[in-house]
């Protein structure tokens, strides 16, 4: 007779390693006890472990697999940075004039009040000068602060400009810089987070209860997606953990959270050692467990560290204006079996974060570079060469360039460095851990769409879209590995499979990912989420 457990799953496929392998596999149901799975039986056996259940949850003929998890977030500074007017998928000057002018036409008029937005794409200046004459006739008088959509610029109006005493001789600790035109007058844009913050800290600020308010509705959703889980690459709000441990008070978490706190340029020693200190700090269901690092910005706002300059002549440097810190930097974390997720989008940039942690004595802890947009051949034999593992954003290519490129990035970049973009397969058969996510709010994080654009390289439900580099596509079980199994081992730890012991934290579809149409599974229903063993959502 079985043991009593807390929880039985009947699916009509069950994702196990086994049938990840497509081997023939009789699995047809899960037993779940203290939060882990304790069995993994047959037909023959549901009826008595059943029996001995304290709650039984029959999914038909969907498919089970173990939970999945975004490996790049920023649900808590993210509250903060998507308010307002939404400008995402707007690519034309005149449709965001619009988009703004319907917007400024529903706030209220006081002159103190501030218009903000986020998701503007960089497509709107037309190739043109990045200013603020896309305010000109609209918002001439306001205050007005909207945010690119890769979030390391904003572009501001002349009040806004002039109400936090912008000069635009301001200087940074990094490589952030305030936009000026060529008489040395702000042109309202503000490049990277140094900068932001100087007309940043005027905006009205949300409450504690509405940002809380706003977390809880984020981890819900997102749990409805099928996500049991996130990396968290920043500690930007000062009192994330309080918002934390008031999720808590109230109940519980929607999915689990792995907080990575950030070390930016300009840090001391000390700031090292407090991150050192803050790891292992937890609660039910977040913990902090390693450390983001930034050695560029973006190639679309001319900030990323190329080889060679941009067609504008710009992505010439690293954010750090002494890189030879940023390595100091790592060297630390690593001494300390810490592990360290880096933005690196630019060629030379990628490069020195591969030689970095090539040139790190081995010690078992699993470093990992974020993003890797462009990615010459050289510098891809240096990643593996350094055994660094990388966490790739599959829609930030399908939803922010195009086939022809004819889109900023690319423009930017010219066609021989965009013809390497996103080379997703590539660091797969050559062997590269490869962990999938969204970094949300740059893009939107339900994991069937970015599963169904790594496959397809181009918007889930947009045949009409050309694919960008579809030999870049990966398959449909690299794709959902990258969710769960690949994940896991991009940050050193067994996990994201489906065998007894492990935890059970678990999604169910109603299709199939490896074998549905990645456009329709991109829509498939989330019948259950299961995280530490307790249903979060039940769609049954």
């Amino acid at each position: 007779m079985s043991e009593r457990t807390d929880l039985v799953v009947r699916a009509g496929t069950i994702l196990t390693p086994r049938a990840l392998a497509g081997d023939r596999e009789d699995a047809a149901f899960v037993a779940i006890r203290d939060g882990n799975i304790v069995h993994i039986g047959t037909a023959p056996e549901l009826a008595e472990w059943s029996a001995s259940a304290e709650r039984v949850v029959d999914t038909g003929d969907a498919t089970l697999t173990a939970g999945l998890v975004d490996a790049h977030i920023h649900p808590i500074m993210g509250i903060e940075m998507a308010r307002g007017l939404d400008l995402s998928g707007i690519t034309n000057r005149d449709a965001a004039r619009r988009a703004l002018a319907e917007y400024v036409a529903t706030q209220p008029g006081e002159a103190d009040h501030w218009i903000v937005g986020w998701g503007l794409d960089p497509a709107v200046f037309d190739g043109g000068a990045f200013d603020n004459s896309l305010f000109d006739g609209i918002a001439d008088d306001r205050l007005v602060f909207l945010m690119l959509f890769d979030g390391h610029s904003a572009l501001v109006s002349n009040p806004a400009l002039a109400a936090a005493g912008v000069t635009g001789r301001e200087t940074f600790q990094d490589a952030a810089r305030v936009g000026v035109d060529a008489s040395g007058t702000p042109t309202g844009m503000l490049f990277e987070l140094s900068a932001q913050e100087l007309v940043r800290t005027l905006l009205p600020e949300l409450s504690f209860g509405e940002r809380v308010d706003a977390a809880q509705a984020l981890f819900r959703s997102m749990a409805e997606t099928g996500l049991t889980g996130g990396q968290m690459l920043d500690l930007g709000a000062e009192d994330t953990f309080e918002i934390l441990e008031e999720l808590e008070r109230r109940g519980e978490l929607a999915i689990r959270l792995r907080v990575s706190p950030w070390i930016m340029p300009g840090h001391t020693h000390d700031d090292l050692e407090q991150r050192a200190a803050l790891q292992g700090r937890s609660g039910r269901r977040w913990h902090v467990d390693g450390i983001k690092l930034m050695i560029d910005g973006t190639v679309d706002n001319g900030t990323a560290w190329l080889f060679e300059p941009d067609t504008h002549g710009e992505s010439t440097e690293s954010l750090w204006l002494e890189p030879a810190e940023y390595a100091t930097a790592l060297a630390f974390f690593h001494e300390r079996g810490i592990a360290t997720a880096t933005h690196a989008i630019g060629d030379q940039g990628i490069s020195f974060v591969a030689r970095t942690i090539g040139a790190q004595p081995a010690n078992g802890t699993v470093h990992r570079i974020e993003h890797i947009e462009t990615l010459p051949d050289v510098v891809l034999d240096e990643i593996i060469a350094s055994g660094a593992a990388a966490s790739m954003q599959p829609t930030h290519c399908a939803l922010y360039t195009r086939a022809d490129q004819t889109d900023n990035w690319s423009m930017r970049l010219g066609r021989e460095r965009a013809d390497h973009a996103w080379r997703t397969r590539d660091l797969r058969e050559r062997g590269a851990i490869v962990a999938l996510g969204s970094d949300w709010p740059i893009a939107p994080f339900d994991p069937r769409e970015i599963i169904a654009a790594a496959q397809l390289r181009r918007p889930a439900g947009r045949a009409d879209i050309a694919p960008v580099r579809p030999d870049q596509a990966l398959t449909a079980i690299n794709a959902l590995e990258g969710y769960t199994s690949e994940y896991w081992r991009s940050v050193g730890e067994p996990g994201g499979t489906i065998v007894t012991g492990a935890r059970a934290d678990l999604a169910v579809f109603a299709d199939n990912p490896l074998v549905t149409d990645p456009d329709a599974f991109a829509t498939s229903p989330v019948l259950l989420t299961v995280v530490d063993g307790e249903i979060v959502v039940d769609r049954t």
